[in-house]
């Protein structure tokens, strides 16, 4: 009826045909429609001027703007298709990561803060378990921990592990919630799938989000710890449960511990968090002020590195584990995906003394193991919708292309 009463425009019938397509069905369905690129093109010979498909040899998309711009002016069209994407886009970013009302993203808090050493959860080998994920800048820290002190491997007095640690599948489609799955079920509860259920199951009515890393004594079944600085500080401390003749660094030295808290606060506002402020902005304020930071924050680290060796002087110590996991995912990540100080930044040619150290930390032992590179790059470009909704992976980052190993 609606097409009959609009015979005699054309151009409408063409505008309203398009519409009712595109709030009818959903976009992939009616590409998966025409899997050989045909256009939606309209003959005007047709006695009703309906719709007809041909082939053609390039994608027009709708072809709405050629349509409806003989009827609505062109500028209102692109208009109106750039603040109905802006908002949509700011409703999934807002999903994504939190914002305050300027558009600056808040890091949400974390929940759990018991300590291991406590009278409650005593230092004891083959106790903790901790959970991890290969992209996640916050659980590289943890794996950095674990693997410079090997915690996974030294014994304790008991002959059990210091330290068990599994890596948890990146995978938001299969997760009931995050994006952190088993690859294989906990032994100690085989019907956990997913992050979630593992927060469901230790601490039921659990209402945060579900995040990695997450530190877990299976002895009393409780979770310890999501929050992953607190981890970073904690899991030394199950070294003095070791044999005796094992050696180990000293990551937080009390000659360096208040310089390294001092340095570890700069390095957390400025750079860690720094680059998400960045990438997660909703509006061109809040990414110019978290832009700043994150010059400020390399800046400094670049003028401390050209006078020593490591962060906080001549030996690694907990701040370069906390700086080390930003720094390797910032050429290929937070530079030309978050625009971090801006996209046309590169450690390699901008900052010297930061790459110098970089490549000082990658020749460290563990350093290597702790980290696959290209999954944890092309992790952000697959996983992160709203900032590359095309899902294109760029070439692959790889310690060979940052030149780590030269």
């Amino acid at each position: 009826m609606l097409i009959l009463a609009c015979r005699n425009n054309s151009r409408l019938v063409r505008i309203i045909f398009c519409l009712i397509l595109m709030h009818t069905r959903p976009v992939h369905s009616l590409l998966q429609s025409y899997p050989t690129a045909e256009t939606l093109i309209f003959s005007s010979s047709s006695t009703t001027r309906l719709p007809t498909l041909q082939m053609a040899q390039v994608d027009k998309g709708f072809n709405l703007l050629e349509i409806a711009s003989k009827v609505v002016p062109q500028g209102r069209i692109v208009q109106t298709a750039k603040e109905s994407w802006k908002f949509a886009w700011k409703r999934m970013m807002t999903e994504l990561a939190p914002q305050d009302k300027t558009g600056s993203y808040q890091r949400p808090k974390y929940s759990f803060s018991r300590t291991i050493g406590s009278k409650q959860f005593p230092i004891e080998a083959g106790r903790y378990h901790v959970y991890v994920g290969n992209p996640c800048p916050w659980c590289h820290r943890v794996r950095l921990v674990a693997k410079l002190l090997s915690l996974e491997t030294i014994k304790g007095t008991n002959n059990k592990s210091l330290l068990e640690m599994t890596t948890l599948v990146d995978d938001p489609i299969k997760a009931s919630r995050g994006g952190w799955v088993f690859a294989t079920p906990p032994l100690q509860l085989s019907e956990v799938k997913d992050l979630r259920e593992l927060y469901e199951a230790l601490s039921p009515g659990f209402q945060g989000r579900c995040t990695a890393p997450l530190l877990v004594d299976w002895k009393t079944r409780q979770i310890i710890s999501n929050e992953s600085s607190d981890i970073v500080r904690m899991l030394p401390l199950l070294l003095s449960a070791k044999e005796p003749n094992e050696s180990a660094i000293d990551l937080y030295p009390s000659d360096l511990a208040s310089k390294v808290d001092e340095t570890n606060e700069w390095i957390y506002r400025l750079l860690n968090n720094g680059v998400y402020r960045c990438g997660f902005s909703t509006s061109q304020e809040a990414y110019q002020q978290a832009s700043k930071g994150v010059l400020e924050g390399l800046d400094q680290a670049e003028t401390i590195l050209q006078e020593q060796d490591f962060i906080c002087g001549g030996k690694v110590t907990e701040s370069d584990l906390l700086l080390l996991p930003t720094m390797l995912r910032f050429d290929g990540v937070y530079s030309p995906l978050f625009g971090a100080g801006g996209k046309h930044l590169r450690l390699q040619c901008d900052y010297p003394a930061i790459f110098a150290w970089l490549k000082r930390c990658w020749q460290l032992e563990g350093v290597r193991e702790s980290i696959d590179i290209e999954d944890a790059c092309s992790s952000y470009y697959r996983q992160l919708f709203p900032l590359n909704p095309g899902g294109i992976l760029p070439t692959q980052v790889s310690a060979k292309s940052l030149r780590l190993e030269d």
